[in-house]
């Protein structure tokens, strides 16, 4: 009877780990995708989405999670109406068509707790291509006003654009573009 009892316990305590990620939801108001272009060599222009979802799931004692984020295409915003309307036009992100763009990821990577990478596949116009994402200011704690349980970090990329068929202009309107986002995820 003890050896059952004992037996029982160790396979459930063996079970615990793959309940230990905690998910997370994406805060659209403190989630920022924004990306860098160099415009026909003279200067970088930037845009921002600015509506953006996602669920992240992170277990930093087994070194795993997953990131699913969805961001709205329409939502792009450069700072001029008239750009703003080009570059949502089929000749660039095509809303229309495409209204999101998706990255997702079951690889993250680890360096003692704190989270330094994310290896996905970024979807955009239709097309899938892996992006590897570097991260810093990776923190996890209590918000100080509200005191949830929540994340963040800084995440970055460089990618072709032409790679999605997102080639309009190109060299004139550079190939490679920054990627940058900024997240917020509170505990569910």
């Amino acid at each position: 009877m003890k050896r059952s009892l004992a037996a029982v316990l160790l396979s459930s305590s063996l079970a615990l780990p793959a309940f230990a990620a905690d998910s997370y939801t994406a805060d659209p108001s403190h989630t920022y995708p924004n990306f860098e272009i160099s415009h026909l060599g003279f200067s970088t222009s930037r845009g921002v989405f600015e509506k953006t979802s996602g669920k992240i799931t992170l277990d930093t004692a087994a070194k795993s999670g997953s990131v699913d984020i969805t961001i709205d295409t329409a939502s792009l915003h450069t700072g001029w109406q008239k750009r703003d309307d080009h570059l949502k036009s089929d000749e660039f992100f095509n809303v229309a068509k495409f209204p999101t763009m998706t990255y997702k990821s079951s690889k993250l990577k680890f360096d003692g707790d704190k989270l330094t990478g994310v290896d996905g596949e970024l979807t955009l116009l239709g097309v899938t291509k892996p992006v590897s994402l570097t991260v810093s200011d990776f923190k996890c704690g209590a918000h100080p006003i509200n005191k949830k349980a929540m994340c963040g970090a800084n995440a970055s990329a460089n990618i072709k654009r032409s790679d999605f068929g997102l080639s309009a202009y190109v060299p004139a309107i550079s190939d490679e573009v920054k990627i940058e986002i900024q997240i917020e995820a509170f505990k569910d």
